[in-house]
């Protein structure tokens, strides 16, 4: 099992510290320096017999987005690159296979520590976020848990709710969920070193942690994306200040360093994208760190060779890679995919001389968090005693789908979901009472599941619940039908493309109606053909003005989408979660289900 030192009642109680207010995978080999006085293979070269270097064990993951049960559809699905280079689809997740496989991998290891790189909760299905994630963080408790970095939806509720699920203590305004119990909070330490007070400058939780057994000690620095503002709701990150990754993370491993912490990890909620989306690319051909790129592969680049591995999330791919630190060698950078999906292996071999991890005999592997496995019965316990709270509400029939509409499952840039979820915003709120909205656009990465037509429960094949309906949007982000001119819905669209999202596109989910080229051939803004820009079949007015319906996150310059925010004339409608189930109640029936649009909106030129 995994060394837990530190994890007494009463030491649990003093490292809450967030302030109240506020197996086919590919092994990657570390070719770095040694500490020095350190030899390759010494393992028994200590004094009086005594072997000089212990393993340690660090399993790792990320981005598990409250997934207690295995994701549905697409969503759910692992690639595989099999021996004779063809890849296959293999179902993975669900905490209760993730508890299996991590009990498994620990068995053997008398040095085990689990961390985990940020988006543990928040975006989560019904199930746990029905009740503000406090079903996943008494999971993440039972899969003991040692440390975790926080991600930008952590910050979803605001600081105040993270201190919560930290701290425990019952709901401010929903109270207990259960009668007799009060919610106890995470057993392991929270870290957010790149986070801070506007008012204070302090930390709004600890920095790092050092995970200590037997003699060895391990730091961990935590650190979300420094873009978390642009991304998170501005009700759920006010007050806060947050800052650059490379230089928070340099900063508090000199302070490990000076403790005499030579050994340390950093936990980075920002991470990369491969060549392949299958989970045993070898990303490290033909050189280290060849074939990933985005800001995780720049960002390695800048922590101090100090830091010996990185594990990541964010991006919910799936990486093995080493990547130069600035003194050249290479580093392990690793990234678990998304929803429990997988998990990461990681050897640090730790001198016990030098109190530096041989860098050398690093190497780590991703695993499938397979479902042909035993499930771990205490989680499957915990489903059912949650789920029998959320039964009453979750299993409420919204509509009907004549088959799978893909949605987060799909990879390309318009998705039939996102189709789906834009007409229904358009029909919510065209009605001149409701906003008079001409066209709506929905940000990509709100649509968090596919529409499974297979049953989740007893109500049949087909049938749309209300818990698979939140699952899909579960923010329950209001409304908004503003105005834009037509030179404001151009930059839009040319914003997906350019600016923060050049690297890395954010292509809006258009309604139907609105339509135009988008040619990935070239680069930045000039990926929007602008003149093939149409509604209804008109070419867009740049002096025109159009009523435009959106969420309020959107509106709110969310994703990088600045021009939004100058729009005029807003009212507020109701929530896009309130909004879809309508449209899926006024338009499918048993016998007239709605099947997957078309995805004929956007041409793609590649």
């Amino acid at each position: 099992m995994s060394a837990r030192s530190q994890n007494t009642p009463a030491t649990r109680r003093t490292r809450r510290v967030l302030a109240a207010a506020a197996g086919l995978a590919t092994v990657g080999a570390l070719v770095a320096a040694m500490p020095a006085g350190a030899a390759s293979g010494d393992r028994h070269g200590g004094h009086h017999g005594k072997p000089r270097t212990v393993d340690v064990q660090l399993l790792s993951f990320n981005d598990l987005h409250g997934n207690l049960e295995p994701p549905a559809g697409s969503s759910g699905n692992v690639s595989e690159i099999q021996p004779d280079g063809t890849v296959t689809s293999v179902p993975a997740g669900g905490v209760e296979y993730l508890a299996t496989s991590l009990r498994t991998a620990r068995g053997g290891n008398p040095y085990s520590v689990t961390a985990a790189a940020g988006d543990l909760v928040g975006a989560s299905p019904l199930l746990s976020g029905l009740f503000h994630d406090e079903p996943t963080v008494e999971a993440l408790n039972k899969l003991n848990l040692d440390v975790a970095g926080v991600g930008n939806h952590e910050f979803d509720e605001g600081a105040v709710e993270l201190a919560r699920l930290q701290n425990g203590g019952c709901h401010p305004v929903e109270g207990c969920f259960e009668e007799g119990k009060e919610f106890e909070g995470a057993d392991f330490p929270y870290l957010a070193a790149n986070v801070t007070k506007e008012k204070t400058g302090k930390p709004i939780l600890k920095p790092y942690t050092v995970w200590r057994k037997n003699g060895v000690k391990i730091g961990f620095i935590g650190v979300t994306l420094e873009g978390t503002p642009d991304i998170v709701s501005a009700n759920g990150i006010k007050g806060l200040k947050f800052h650059d990754e490379v230089d928070t993370i340099n900063r508090y491993a000199r302070e490990l360093d000076r403790k005499g912490v030579k050994s340390i990890v950093a936990l980075i909620h920002e991470g990369g994208s491969p060549a392949s989306t299958a989970y045993n690319y070898d990303c490290d051909s033909p050189g280290p760190g060849d074939g990933i790129s985005g800001p995780i592969a720049e960002i390695a680049k800048g922590i101090t060779p100090k830091v010996d591995a990185l594990v990541t999330g964010h991006t919910h791919q799936a990486y093995v890679c080493t990547i130069p630190d600035p003194s050249g060698k290479p580093r392990m950078v690793t990234s678990a995919s998304s929803f429990g999906k997988l998990y990461t292996d990681t050897t640090l071999t730790y001198d016990k001389r030098t109190h530096d991890i041989v860098r050398t005999s690093v190497t780590s592997a991703n695993h499938i968090v397979r479902r042909d496995q035993p499930k771990a019965q205490d989680m499957t316990d915990l489903i059912a005693r949650w789920n029998k709270l959320a039964a009453p509400i979750a299993s409420r029939p919204q509509g009907w789908i004549s088959a799978d509409i893909a949605g987060r499952g799909s990879t390309e840039p318009e998705k039939p979901l996102g189709n789906l979820i834009a007409d229904a915003q358009l029909a919510g709120l065209a009605p001149a009472d409701k906003g008079g909205a001409q066209l709506a656009l929905m940000n990509p990465g709100g649509i968090r599941s596919d529409l499974v037509f297979k049953a989740s429960g007893g109500e049949g094949d087909g049938v749309v619940t209300y818990g698979e309906a939140f699952t899909v949007q579960p923010f329950t982000n209001m409304m908004n039908v503003v105005d834009l001119t037509g030179a404001q819905l151009l930059t839009t669209l040319q914003q997906q493309v350019s600016g923060s999202n050049e690297a890395s596109p954010k292509i809006l989910q258009v309604s139907k109606g609105l339509s135009y080229t988008l040619d990935l051939t070239k680069t930045g803004a000039a990926r929007i053909v602008v003149d093939s820009v149409k509604l209804n079949g008109a070419a867009i007015d740049p002096a025109k003005t159009y009523r435009v319906a959106m969420n309020e996150f959107l509106a709110g310059g969310g994703d990088g989408f600045a021009v939004l925010k100058e729009h005029t004339n807003k009212l507020v409608g109701a929530s896009d979660l309130d909004v879809f189930n309508a449209y899926l109640a006024a338009n499918s029936s048993a016998t007239a289900p709605i099947a997957p649009p078309a995805t004929d909106r956007i041409t793609v030129i590649r």
